[in-house]
């Protein structure tokens, strides 16, 4: 039985400054959390993501094991990498995960003099075009 990764399912415009490995994994977790992945589609090896993508095999191995560790791959041995389920974690825990990531918004925010309401409007933007195909709640 022959089992063929995809060709990288997501967008990536490389930015000088940014760090690959983040530029790569933030693409990557964009694409599942707005569900161009879904959970049990196949993820690209470390040959293809790295063939694909133009970057070093250790850049793209260092990719994988961080989605795999942050819950979003899972490994299937002798197959491969896939998107997995949701998790189970309650609201609290969730909402925990993401405490530096608002924090460095809200200061990102203040220094730039926005209001409230302004990161409330960016955000809902945000979220609407991450919203799923077909109206499924993530």
């Amino acid at each position: 039985m022959c089992h063929s990764a995809p060709v990288v399912p997501f967008r990536l415009s490389f930015v000088p400054g940014i760090p690959l490995f983040e530029q790569v994994v933030y693409a990557a977790r964009k694409a599942i959390v707005s569900g161009k992945l879904r959970p049990g589609d196949a993820f690209p090896s470390i040959r293809a993501l790295s063939r694909e993508l133009k970057i070093n095999p250790n850049t793209a191995h260092k990719v994988i094991a961080h989605l795999i560790n942050e819950g979003l791959l899972e490994v299937r041995p002798g197959i491969g990498a896939f998107v997995a389920g949701p998790r189970t974690s309650t609201r609290a825990e969730r909402r925990q995960l993401l405490e530096t990531e608002l924090e460095h918004l809200v200061v990102e925010a203040r220094k730039l003099g926005l209001g409230l309401s302004d990161v409330q409007d960016g955000i809902a933007e945000h979220w609407r075009k991450l919203e799923p195909p077909s109206g499924e709640d993530a």
